[in-house]
């Protein structure tokens, strides 16, 4: 990793907004970081602490964690020592590769997910995934040569997508893709993984109140200092217009997360394609601008802000209305908004 990009910028922010009593009377300030070189996102810290010396431990820690998680979770680089998802795709047909427990729990979370999802979320469809990135990368190089990829072509990369093919053994701790053609691609869940990971780790450390902030996964720990809730804005997919957000959620340990058509895309004859692929059409699926997850577990929220984005309203909006302590929101193309029942009650009036 090239620590020479990391762009970090630690601000004391203002007594007056962001300074606070802890529950214990300790006098509290909320200090921040940002970071441009995880997860080929922007990252950002906010967590309170007693002073600049406290904070400075626990970023050092987040720093860790979050380097430990980007090159586990990489499918593009190697890192010396680290045998990550990039490790297991070269070895797709040849050997087992042994991984830190963490893949392993990360994949086998993934798996629970494909089933409880009816396979909308599908971390083994890498080799189809690949190929629209292959056309994204030369469409944004070349937008006058911009093209999509071949339906027949992306069809003969589906056949290599069974994620039932995959073999986990926990004891062991390898992953084997026995395909030689298949390959795993984790971005769907990965950010949300790596988040609920840092949430915890910064929890045990003492961290009683912070707000995590990984691509569109955001993670609180407690509320802020002075026992307010954190107030989160959702994306509006409409970059252009003037509101930047479409509402402000509340947030105390709690999560949310956003897919949406507005973050990777490009475009050929007018026309977007985004990076949310349907495992049923192998096209980017555009009934919805964005979808967004509320809920307990930031691992959880990204799995169902993907799965969620490719199931049809009616089916997406009963599977969230089934599930415990999770909420949605879906953002149309029309800008038309539809919420599951418990989401008003987390908007900031």
């Amino acid at each position: 990793m090239n620590h020479g990009k990391k762009m970090f910028l630690l601000a004391l922010a203002s007594a007056v907004v962001l300074s606070g009593c802890s529950g214990s009377g300790q006098q509290m300030t909320a200090y921040d970081a940002q970071y441009l070189d995880y997860f080929d996102t922007v990252t950002s810290i906010t967590i309170y602490a007693k002073n600049e010396a406290e904070f400075e431990q626990y970023k050092s820690l987040a720093e860790d964690t979050m380097k430990k998680y980007h090159e586990l979770f990489d499918i593009y680089d190697n890192y010396d020592g680290v045998s990550n998802i990039k490790t297991i795709n070269d070895n797709a047909g040849i050997a087992p590769v042994t991984v830190d427990p963490e893949l392993i729990s990360l994949l086998e979370f993934s798996r629970q997910e494909y089933e409880k999802t009816g396979g909308r979320l599908n971390v083994a469809m890498g080799s189809v995934l690949s190929i629209w990135h292959e056309y994204r990368e030369a469409g944004l190089k070349d937008p006058s040569r911009a093209q999509i990829p071949d339906m027949q072509k992306l069809q003969q990369a589906a056949q290599h997508t069974d994620l039932e093919q995959v073999q986990i053994d926990p004891q062991a701790s390898t992953v084997y893709l026995p395909d030689q053609e298949m390959s795993l691609d984790v971005g769907a869940i990965a950010k949300g993984y790596a988040t609920k990971r840092l949430a915890e780790t910064l929890e045990e450390a003492g961290v009683t109140s912070a707000l995590l902030s990984l691509g569109g996964n955001v993670e609180t720990i407690g509320t802020k200092a002075d026992g307010k809730p954190w107030r989160v804005g959702v994306q509006n997919p409409d970059t252009s217009a003037a509101q930047s957000y479409l509402k402000v959620v509340n947030l105390n340990d709690s999560c949310l997360v956003t897919s949406g058509t507005y973050q990777r895309y490009y475009e050929v004859d007018g026309v977007r394609y985004h990076h949310i692929i349907n495992p049923d059409t192998l096209m980017p699926w555009n009934q919805y601008d964005s979808v967004s997850i509320l809920c307990g577990d930031s691992a959880l929220a990204d799995a169902l802000s993907t799965a969620v984005f490719n199931m049809d309203p009616e089916e997406g909006r009963a599977f969230i209305e089934a599930q415990d302590g999770v909420e949605a929101l879906w953002v149309f193309p029309d800008g038309t908004e539809m919420e599951s029942s418990g989401f008003g009650a987390y908007v900031s009036q």
